[in-house]
């Protein structure tokens, strides 16, 4: 077992493991539970009832945080002709077809999302195996393969978040930084349930949002009482 700096055993202290309490408590106590010196992100983990080994149970998709992420989203885009620049005006860091796709060949990988006409697919698809592994990889169930590239940009840069369920059913996401306060991180997180309910699985069977916990960069995490998720939900 890893061994914990004494600012990570105190802030611990108020926060018990072994009990799940109400989202909004939650997001308070992890927000009060921060202590590094920089602007620690929040991230939270959700634990659905699905099967992620049956493809009709896998849980993939994108959300548009109403209040952004707090940092700044490098965006590139694959596209040729005039595509180019509706990429460029809309704020992609680069834009370009082949000679893009052999700068990340070469080992470019200064970027943090990654969109694409579908005409660009084929190239693309030959440095699949860079960009997969990284989660760069543009996919049509994220938005993220598009001829509408200024809308799709614009919505990456303003804080869209793409997820994709685990091995073990689990969704992680960030929420904000801990300088948003709790008002902003609830309004992310009810963004982020509403849309993992709008892709439940119609195989899925039983209770869905089985478990959640909030925690920030550096600091320990908060379990959260999955029933009170229902007050998020319209």
């Amino acid at each position: 077992m890893p061994k914990r700096g004494k600012k990570y055993i105190e802030a611990r202290k108020n926060i018990d493991s072994t009990q799940r309490v109400p989202v909004d408590e939650a997001v308070q106590m992890t927000l009060k539970a921060s202590y590094a010196k920089f602007d620690e992100t929040v991230d939270v983990a959700v634990r659905l009832g699905v099967n992620p080994k049956h493809a009709d149970q896998m849980v993939r998709g994108a959300c548009s945080m109403p209040h952004g992420l707090g940092k700044e989203v490098r965006v590139i885009a694959f596209c040729k002709g005039e595509k180019e620049s509706e990429a460029m005006e809309a704020g992609a860091e680069v834009a370009g077809a082949e000679e893009l796709v052999e700068k990340i060949r070469g080992g470019w990988l200064e970027f943090d999302k990654a969109v694409a006409t579908p005409d660009m697919m084929a190239q693309v698809g030959k440095i699949g195996r860079i960009l997969g592994p990284r989660g760069l990889m543009p996919n049509a169930k994220t938005g993220t393969v598009t001829f509408d590239l200024a809308k799709t940009i614009k919505e990456l840069k303003a804080g869209k978040v793409e997820f994709k369920v685990d091995r073990a059913g689990i969704v992680h996401a960030p929420l904000g930084r801990v300088s948003f306060g709790p008002e902003k991180i609830s309004d992310n997180l009810r963004a982020l349930v509403e849309t993992l309910h709008k892709l439940k699985p119609q195989s899925s069977k039983g209770t869905y949002f089985r478990a959640l916990a909030l925690s920030t960069t550096m600091g320990p995490g908060v379990r959260v009482d999955s029933t009170s998720l229902r007050g998020l939900l319209k």
